[in-house]
C-alpha cells in the first residue's frame, strides 16, 4: 500500500512516500523525515510499514536538495528551508481524504527530532509528536568535536559561504567519515553503522554543504519544549556520540505533557535490530495511548 507522491515546497518538488493501511479510514497519519543528509531509504520504510500494519497511514518524505527532491544545489543543508518542507508536507497531509486531520503526528530522527519539535510548538493542532535521539542543543553537540576539528571545519565553512556568495558551486565536507577524516560525523565506529542503515543498491550520497556547519551549531530546538501543548516522546540513546542525551534528560522530565525513554544504546542502533524493534514498540505504545 506504499505509492509515490510528491508536493510543493515554495516551488521546489518534495518526493514522498505515502503508505496506506487496510480499511476505510480515515486514519491518522504520521509524517516522517530523515535526520542530516538521510533518505527515506534508509530504514524509513522499516518503520513505515509496521506503523502502517498497526493502522496509520504515514507520509515519508525527502527534504529539498536530498534524495529524490528536487532542488539545487545538491546536498544543501538549510534548516530554514527544511522547516518549510515540513510545513508543506503537514500541508499535504492535511489534503489527502483518507487522513483524520485531528491525528496528524509528527516523527523525525536526529537532525528532523529536533525539526518536529520546533514545527510542532509552530502548530498546536498537531496531535502528538516522535522525536528519537534528537539533535537538540547545537552547542552541547558542537563542543563534542576536538578543538582542531572546529578549527578546519571554519574555515571550510568559511570558504564554501564565499563561495556560495559569488554565485560558485558549493564547497562539501564528508557528512559521515572515520575519527581520522573531516566529517561532520566521526566519532569511532559511526561511519560503519550508518553503512548498515544503506540498503543495497541504494546510492548514498556522503556529502553535506560545509556552510551547513554554522546552521546546526546555532540550531538548539530544545528551547522550544515547554511551548509544546500536545503529548510527546523523546527517545534517547544515554550512549550517543553524535546527539547527545544530556539535554533531553535534563529537561524533558520536567515537562508534564512529555514521555521521556532513555535506552542503553548509541546514535545508529534504533535504525537496525535488536534496538529497532524496541524502539518502535515503545513508539506504538505512546501513540495508541495517545491517539488510539
Amino acid at each position: 500500500m506504499r505509492t509515490t507522491v510528491n508536493f510543493n515546497s515554495n516551488g521546489t518538488k518534495c518526493v514522498a512516500w505515502l503508505y496506506q493501511p487496510d480499511g476505510d479510514g480515515p486514519f491518522p497519519i504520521i509524517v516522517m523525515a530523515h535526520g542530516l543528509t538521510g533518505t527515506k531509504e534508509m530504514r524509513l520504510d522499516a518503520y513505515a510499514e509496521r506503523f502502517s500494519k498497526a493502522g496509520y497511514a504515514c507520509l515519508v518524505f525527502d527534504y529539498r536538495y536530498f534524495g529524490g527532491s528536487e532542488g539545487d544545489p545538491r546536498q544543501l543543508l538549510d534548516i530554514k528551508k527544511q522547516h518549510q518542507d515540513w510545513i508543506a508536507a503537514i500541508d499535504y497531509a492535511r489534503l489527502l481524504p483518507q487522513v483524520d486531520i485531528h491525528k496528524i503526528v509528527l516523527w523525525g530522527s536526529s537532525l528532523s527530532g529536533g525539526h518536529v519539535l520546533h514545527i510542532a510548538s509552530l502548530n498546536p493542532k498537531v496531535a502528538a509528536v516522535i522525536s528519537q535521539v534528537p539533535h537538540l542543543s547545537g552547542l552541547v553537540s558542537t563542543l563534542r568535536n576536538s578543538f582542531s576539528k572546529l578549527i578546519i571545519l571554519t574555515i571550510h565553512s568559511l570558504y564554501d559561504v564565499a563561495r556560495g556568495k559569488l554565485g560558485l558551486t558549493p564547497h562539501y565536507v564528508r557528512a559521515a567519515g572515520t575519527p581520522k577524516q573531516l566529517a561532520f560525523m566521526n566519532a569511532a565506529g559511526e561511519f560503519e553503522k550508518i553503512l548498515k542503515i544503506i540498503p543495497e543498491g541504494h546510492s548514498y550520497d556522503n556529502r553535506v554543504t560545509a556552510r551547513s556547519a554554522f546552521d546546526l551549531a546555532l540550531y538548539s530546538p530544545i528551547q522550544v519544549l515547554s511551548k509544546l501543548s500536545m503529548p510527546f516522546l523523546v527517545q534517547v540513546a544515554e550512549n550517543d556520540l553524535t546527539t547527545p542525551a544530556k539535554p533531553a534528560i535534563n529537561l524533558c522530565g520536567k515537562i508534564s505533557n512529555g514521555t521521556l525513554i532513555k535506552y542503553e544504546t548509541g546514535h545508529f542502533e534504533p535504525y537496525v535490530e535488536p534496538m529497532f524493534s524496541t524502539f518502535i514498540e515503545d513508539q506504538l505504545k505512546f501513540l495508541n495511548s495517545k491517539l488510539m
